[in-house]
């Protein structure tokens, strides 16, 4: 089946049946590969990904589902000035350890700037309470989320 996407603000065509998880074809038919795998029943958060204005577990997410919806990736986080802060902030907090979650925690990240500006310690708890770090960096992930807050707030 033919599904036409809109992934970054780009329009592709991909081929896959209507239940194929998101995950694959980014992964596969797009190579778009910043999008991990984690647990496969979108639990832990490294494939987290925006779809319209909410973050979605793209390991779970049906491509038929998506049709005329705005998705957005990892890939193209830095196109606005959330992504950027976030990702300056995460460097300049030393956030990944081995990296392999830190895609997801920067999407649902990217997120609740775009929704809550300024968050709240509770805030960040909750918006986060789905993304999992095996290396354990939620004290930096935290710090690196109020820092760019502030930067935006500028």
């Amino acid at each position: 089946m033919t599904t036409q996407l809109q992934i970054n603000g780009r329009r592709v065509r991909v081929e896959a049946a209507a239940q194929t998880p998101l995950l694959w074809v980014l992964r596969e038919e797009l190579s778009m590969t910043g999008t991990k795998y984690g647990c496969g029943v979108g639990l832990c958060g490294a494939c987290t990904v925006h779809v319209g204005n909410g973050p979605a577990r793209s390991c779970i997410t049906p491509v038929g589902s998506l049709a005329g919806q705005q998705i957005g990736t990892i890939e193209g986080l830095a196109q606005d000035r959330v992504g950027s802060a976030l990702q300056a902030a995460w460097i300049a907090n030393d956030v990944p350890q081995c990296g392999y979650c830190q895609c997801g925690q920067l999407m649902s990240a990217a997120m609740l700037l775009r929704t809550t500006p300024k968050p709240s310690d509770a805030d960040i708890t909750q918006a986060m309470a789905g993304n999992v770090c095996r290396c354990g960096t939620y004290d930096r992930i935290r710090t690196a989320i109020h820092q760019a807050a502030r930067a935006l707030s500028v």
